[in-house]
This record gives C-alpha cells, structure tokens and sequence, in this order.
C-alpha cells in the first residue's frame, strides 16, 4: 500500500472508531435524516386527508406504486455507488471514489430520461387501471404524479450526494441539512394547499422544490469544507472534492453500480408491484378502503426508514472496513445492526396492533377511514419484527459485492411471495384477506435468512 493510501486510512473513522460508538455516529445521524423524510411524507398525508379531503387521499394512495419506482431508482444509482465508493474510500483511494461518483451522476440522469419516456407510454393507461373504473380519482393522482416525475433527477441526483456523504462518515451534516430542507417542504405545503389552494398538485410541486433546495445545499457542502457547519478541521473535510464532477467521465462505471444497486432497486420495484396488485385486488370501488390503505403505506413507510438507516449504516460500515481487509469489524457492525433492526421492527409491530385507530384519526376525520385501518395496520404488521435484521444482512452482503445474496433475501419477498399470497388469498378468501400475505411473507423470507446464515457458517464462509 502506498504512503498516501495510508494517510487516507488514518483519518478514515470507519477503520478507526470503536464498533459501537461507529455505529451510533452513523446510524443515527441517518435515521434523523430519513425519519424526517418519512415524517413529511405523514404531515403530506394529514394535509391532504384533512384539508383536501379523503378522496384525494385516496387519489394520492393510487400514486404510490410511481412513487415507489422514483424511491427505486434512486436506490439503483446512489446504492450502487455507495457500495463502490465506500470500498474505494476504505483502500484509501479517493480518486477512483470520484470516478464513481461522477459516473453515478450521469447513470441519474440516464434513468430520469428512462422514466419520463415510461410516463409518456405507459401513463395514460396505469392510472385507469389502478383506480378500477373510478374516473373521479385519476386526475388529481396524473396532476400529482406529472409533478413528481418532471423533479425526478433532482430526486436521483439528490440521493447520489448523500450516499456519497454517508460513505464519508458525514451523517451529521446530512441530518442537519435533512432536518432543514423537510421544516421548509413542510411551509411549502401549507403555503400550496392551504393558502394557494392547490390540492395534490400543491403537495407534489413542495416536495420538488424541497429536493431542489437540499441538492443545491449539498453542492454548497461539497464545494467547500463540510466541517465549517460542525466547527470542526482537518480530518473531517471533504474526502472527494466537487472538481471531480468537471474532471471524470459521467458514463463509466455504470455496470457495475447496476450490478450492486439492483437488488435493492428491485426491492423497492417490488414494493410497488406489491401495492398495484394492492390497488387491484381492492378495485378501486371503496374510496374510504383505499385511502385507509394510502394511511397504512405512509405510516409503514415512515417505519421503514430509521429501519433502512439502520441497515444502510451496517452498508457503510462493511464495505469500509471490507475495503481496508478488516471483517472482524464488518461483523461486528453487522451484529448490532441486526439486533437494534429487531428492536425497532418490534415497536412498530406493537403500534400496528394496538394504536391503528388512533393514528388514523390523524389523517381524515371522515367516517370509516380510521375504523378501516385499524385491521388493515395490524395484519400488515403482525411479524414486522422479523423482517428487520434481514435487511440488514442483505446491506452487509451489498457492501461486501455479494448482489446474488443482496438479491436473494431482498427480492423474494416483493416479488413472488407477496403477490402470490395476495392472489391467491383474495381468490380463496375474499379482497378482505389479502392483509394476510404480509405477515406469511415476512415468515417465510425469516426462515429463509436463516438457512442462509446456517448454511454459510456450516461451511466456513467468511461474512
């Protein structure tokens, strides 16, 4: 190794912090960084169910399924870059770290384009569809929905920088811009639904102009030294300078964050596979049912994302000490991870079962909405608690270039078994108990998990 590659890794935190203390630094910085967007995503839903009206909850929940592909590809460029970049970072080489970085900005905006060509073929069709004949429903989601896919390579772009900043070990000034940027989407939206009277539209154009803002801050961050903001020096400034934007290709590399950001983009796809045969297996004759459904997404989704910190906290953990040749650390940031997943998936299994009505009542005092998402939450939750610390494994075997395992125990789920119990299930049984493929689903990727890690121990693998 070379003397400056040694440099790079003495001042490198991820090799050098205590596992315990590395995790909390890193974890937890991002699961306020994503809590507050998930937390936005709540006060979108209670402006629009309360102030709107709940069949433009309604409309809104039919939109999910684009929502999620925008979440989706955003997982695909920066995902993959993140798992390139924090090895790369972790060798201590920062210039094929800016190689990726800048070869993920160009991937961005490949899959913007890609995503507006699809809103033009397949929009005027989808819409309909999910909505199951109810015509009054489709124009507020395709006026929310036209707004949020024209912002798309803010979304993706926006994603990019701060998976390279979490690569960094700069959590911290990601949670402090996060926090910022949400509080002023927040006025946005009362100033748009409220005052300028705007419905969905409203919602969807202050969520564009949110990222807008966040991307210009980072850019700003990384153009200068990011420990100004945290009155900090030396160490902790910027380990890949904005030049490499201008001095590196934007079309290299892309295979190979494909590669590792598909798995993870495909779970995200499949979450949204998951909720259009949702949508259509309710067909879209109960308003009050689908919004009740669009509460359960959002509040399932905010769940979600401390859980997503977690794991993507083990992700950068991984691959830098995998980076520097040092598993026992990668394994003992994979073990807390799991364990604090656990915990957290075991709360919110405890709220969907008892506090269902009650968070209901937050978005819609409109007869039947809260009464409908009371069993809806509890089904949806009632294994949550394992499904957790398999995401974090899967995070571990991304960082550690492993996509076929990522793959394995991310996949599954979305994509076979939920929709096959769906089916199968409302057939049987009535729309009524499709909430029941949840629960079995998370089961049967538990079980899975578990013979996975079995079987690797069994044979001497390292991981």
């Amino acid at each position: 190794m070379s003397h400056r590659s040694v440099t790079d890794n003495s001042v490198n935190t991820f090799l050098t912090l205590p596992v315990g203390r590395l995790f909390l630094r890193t974890a937890l910085p991002m699961a306020v960084v994503m809590s507050t967007g998930g937390l936005l995503s709540v006060v979108d839903g209670i402006f629009v169910g309360r102030f709107v009206g709940p069949d433009a909850l309604a409309a809104v929940s039919l939109s999910f399924p684009v929502v999620m592909l925008l979440t989706a590809l955003s997982t695909l460029a920066g995902g993959g870059m993140a798992s390139l970049a924090a090895r790369h970072l972790g060798a201590g080489d920062k210039a094929m770290a800016g190689r990726v970085f800048a070869g993920a900005h160009g991937l961005a905006l490949a899959l913007s384009a890609g995503v507006w060509l699809l809103a033009w073929l397949l929009g005027p069709v989808l819409l309909p569809l999910l909505a199951g004949g109810n015509t009054a429903l489709v124009a507020p989601a395709r006026a929310y929905l036209a707004i949020l896919i024209l912002g798309a390579p803010l979304q993706l772009a926006l994603s990019v920088h701060a998976d390279l900043l979490r690569s960094e070990g700069r959590a911290g000034v990601i949670a402090l811009l996060s926090v910022l940027v949400n509080l002023l989407n927040i006025a946005a939206n009362a100033l748009f639904i409220l005052w300028l009277d705007m419905g969905v539209a409203g919602s969807a154009l202050g969520t564009v102009l949110a990222q807008g803002l966040g991307l210009a801050l980072l850019l700003g961050v990384r153009g200068r030294d990011p420990a100004l903001l945290l009155g900090v020096r030396g160490r902790d400034q910027a380990l890949v300078p904005l030049a490499a934007l201008a001095r590196e290709s934007w079309r290299r590399g892309w295979a190979r964050m494909l590669a590792l950001g598909l798995p993870l983009c495909l779970s995200f796809i499949g979450m949204a596979l998951v909720s259009g045969v949702v949508l259509l297996m309710l067909g879209g004759s109960d308003p009050v049912v689908i919004a009740a459904y669009g509460v359960a997404t959002r509040l399932l989704g905010f769940a979600f994302l401390p859980l997503m910190a977690i794991a993507l906290a083990v992700q950068s953990i991984s691959g830098n000490n995998a980076g520097a040749g040092r598993m026992a650390r990668a394994r003992a940031g994979l073990r807390l991870g799991a364990g604090s997943a656990g915990l957290w998936c075991l709360l919110v299994m405890a709220l969907g079962a008892f506090a269902g009505e009650a968070l209901g009542a937050l978005f819609s005092d409109a007869p039947g909405v809260a009464e409908a998402l009371a069993p809806i939450l509890r089904m949806m939750t009632a294994l949550y608690v394992v499904s957790g610390p398999g995401l974090v494994l899967a995070m571990h075997y991304q960082a550690l270039g492993q996509p076929g395992r990522t793959a394995l125990l991310t996949l599954v789920k979305p994509w076979l078994l939920t929709p096959a119990l769906i089916l199968s299930l409302s057939a049987v049984y009535g729309p009524q108990a499709l909430w029941l493929a949840f629960p079995l689903a998370d089961a049967l990727v538990a079980l899975m998990a578990l013979v996975l890690v079995t079987r690797q121990n069994r044979m001497g693998e390292p991981a």
